[in-house]
């Protein structure tokens, strides 16, 4: 069963008052702050590279944003997006924004490589059952993204 199918609960989860990351000031695992968002990363990642970026403003929607923030929110993700590619060296990115399960706007980022586990399907993080990182490999990976992002003015 969903939470949308407990209207109490989702509307506590929607207005902010039980949303966890409301509740702790901001989201677990972030490697940076940006002009709107906090910028997550964990090694327990479905894929190689995958970044979360996560608005610094309750909102559940991107439209409900106020336009100067979901502006610096779009600004954000360019950088992110800019500084990921150049990290990994992704043959391409995908962007997801679902907030199903936590209603507080956030950002997926997956980079797609040549023969990962999801080629020619989009990403599954529930099929993902062992690590992705090789020893050492989530800190070389994050260390470059964050070098990048640094250095990128998107």
């Amino acid at each position: 069963m969903g939470l949308w199918n407990n209207p109490t609960g989702w509307a506590a989860l929607c207005s902010g008052a039980s949303c966890p990351i409301c509740i702790h000031r901001e989201p677990l695992d972030i490697v940076g702050k940006l002009e709107a968002s906090w910028v997550t990363m964990q090694e327990a990642a479905p894929i190689r590279g995958y970044v979360c970026l996560v608005s610094q403003i309750h909102a559940v929607e991107l439209h409900d944003l106020p336009e100067a923030t979901a502006t610096a929110f779009m600004r954000d993700a360019r950088k992110v997006s800019k500084a990921l590619a150049t990290a990994t060296g992704a043959v391409k990115l995908n962007y997801e924004i679902h907030g199903n399960s936590l209603p507080h706007l956030h950002m997926h980022f997956f980079p797609r490589y040549r023969g990962d586990l999801f080629e020619g399907q989009p990403i599954n993080p529930r099929l993902v059952k062992t690590p992705v990182y090789a020893p050492d490999e989530f800190q070389r990976i994050r260390d470059a993204f964050l070098a990048a992002l640094s250095s990128n003015h998107a």
